[in-house]
């Protein structure tokens, strides 16, 4: 369903076992920089109605999601770590040229949100299924519904505003080159790395 060229090492999770904190810590702004990107969309195509309407639930839903993830390190007795560079997202953003016109930029920023949350759902679905704290597995199978929600609807929005062969042309593409990336991370307690 998510169209991944290439999936996640199992043997991820293992490495996600031995730190706890540090994968609820990298979620957490995970679930704070999908907030801001929803917010960045609202403020940069705001003639885009519809599309505005769906960041502005988008946002309270990340955000809460955001509370969700804090609540369990508190919980466990941890404090917030500190922000981290996400590798992922930043080899992933090389992929299309700067620039183009207003609506190439927002087919692009909708393209890569989706392929973000899709590489998220399938982590998450990783973890529900193989981590053996059962109360993160229930927690991860529950947002896994979540980012695959996200993921149709950017993808929908993209092919909307978009030319559709073009769109799905450059939604392959950029599968392709996603399977590339991937073949480099998973060896850390990062959802994305």
């Amino acid at each position: 369903m998510l169209g991944l060229k290439l999936p996640t090492d199992p043997r991820w999770v293992n490495i996600v076992e031995k730190n706890i904190e540090e994968i609820l810590t990298d979620h957490a702004y995970c679930e704070q920089k999908a907030t801001s990107m929803a917010i960045s969309i609202i403020v940069r195509f705001p003639e885009y109605t519809e599309l505005v309407q769906e960041m502005t639930a988008l946002v309270k839903e990340e955000i809460s999601h955001f509370k969700m993830v804090h609540d369990k390190i508190i919980a466990r007795g941890w404090v917030l770590g500190r922000e981290r560079k996400d590798e992922y997202v930043i080899e992933l953003m090389k992929f299309f040229p700067k620039g183009g016109s207003r609506n190439d930029q927002l087919i692009k920023k909708l393209l890569y949100a989706a392929l973000i949350e899709a590489r998220s759902c399938e982590r998450f679905r990783l973890l529900s299924e193989k981590i053996q704290d059962k109360e993160l597995a229930e927690f991860y199978k529950n947002l896994m519904v979540s980012e695959a929600n996200h993921y149709t609807m950017f993808l929908g929005f993209a092919r909307k505003y978009g030319d559709r062969k073009k769109v799905d042309q450059q939604w392959q593409d950029l599968l392709e080159y996603e399977a590339e990336i991937m073949k480099n991370l998973g060896k850390k307690e990062t959802i994305h790395g």
